[in-house]
């Protein structure tokens, strides 16, 4: 007995330290880093090309941290009001909420004091319609999308993608304190960029979507249709990608033009694939694509100055 409370002294401060990392890493996930880097690397290349150049150290990070609180926060309501759809489907059973890690009413407390947080920061640090801007962004996302269009319609994804359109608008109010056509123009690029890369990922996901009862589009509709439905959306997508080079320059047309002609033909070859593969690798392109258009923007920016 004696030996075996030495062995528990030994390890309780061993184990104590792992619990709490690993309740840490529990909240982190429910603000989804993977999506919250590839919006804050839009808002980033928005700032850089609004300000044409370095935006500063202070205001950059003050943004960014903003706009992560912000839809890390958004993210955590999503992830707590999806709870019962979440434990159903494979892909998401394991998050902190339904496998019983994190209780659910603290998710909310947390995604709603980020969310604020988030607010301030932005209000504080750079000015009140970069504020505005990352609030309805959330407010849209878990609102608009979350609670009524996901379980409701086809056009789920269409509308609601507007949400993550939003940190562009952030970035270029964060720098300029106004919202201009180059920003709306970067709002579009996403908007029309969001069915294409979430479709080819439901395609991949549809008997788990079919099975919570969730209408994305390769559930309501037929395989088929819902490929034809990409290559349309990606055909527009390359046409509006090349709208920002009127104020970011040829090095961006051309760049743009490049990649979304990539998209287009991962889209095409989906029309007369047999398998699902191209969808697995449209999906992937799809996250580098945007991360290189947004890159783009800012260098086109640079070079056009």
């Amino acid at each position: 007995m004696i030996a075996e409370a030495q062995d528990l002294s030994i390890q309780a401060p061993v184990s104590r330290p792992r619990a709490i990392r690993a309740l840490l890493a529990d909240y982190l996930s429910l603000t989804k880093p993977r999506i919250l880097l590839l919006l804050l690397i839009t808002e980033f290349g928005a700032m850089i090309a609004a300000a044409r150049g370095w935006p500063g150290t202070s205001l950059t990070l003050a943004a960014l941290a903003g706009g992560a609180f912000s839809a890390g926060g958004a993210a955590a309501v999503n992830c707590w009001f999806d709870r019962d759809i979440d434990a159903v489907m494979a892909r998401t059973c394991t998050r902190p909420i339904p496998s019983g890690r994190i209780e659910a009413a603290n998710a909310l407390i947390f995604g709603i004091g980020l969310s604020a947080l988030g607010f301030l920061a932005l209000a504080l640090a750079t000015n009140l319609l970069a504020a505005l801007l990352a609030l309805a962004g959330g407010l849209f996302y878990v609102l608009v999308y979350t609670m009524w269009l996901k379980r409701t319609t086809r056009q789920n994804i269409v509308i609601g993608g507007a949400a993550g359109a939003f940190p562009p608008l952030v970035g270029w109010a964060v720098v300029t304190g106004a919202i201009t056509p180059p920003a709306l123009a970067l709002f579009a690029v996403i908007f029309f960029w969001t069915p294409p890369h979430f479709w080819s990922l439901a395609l991949l996901l549809r008997r788990q979507y079919q099975e919570v009862g969730v209408p994305m589009l390769p559930v309501v509709a037929t395989g088929a249709d819902t490929r034809r439905s990409i290559v349309v959306y990606s055909i527009v997508l390359l046409l509006v990608s090349v709208i920002p080079g009127i104020w970011f320059g040829s090095v961006y047309v051309v760049g743009a033009a490049l990649l979304g002609g990539g998209f287009l033909w991962l889209a095409w070859r989906g029309l007369t694939a047999t398998g699902l593969r191209w969808a697995s690798r449209l999906f992937h392109f799809s996250l580098a694509y945007l991360a290189a258009l947004f890159a783009l923007a800012a260098i086109g920016a640079l070079l056009s100055h």
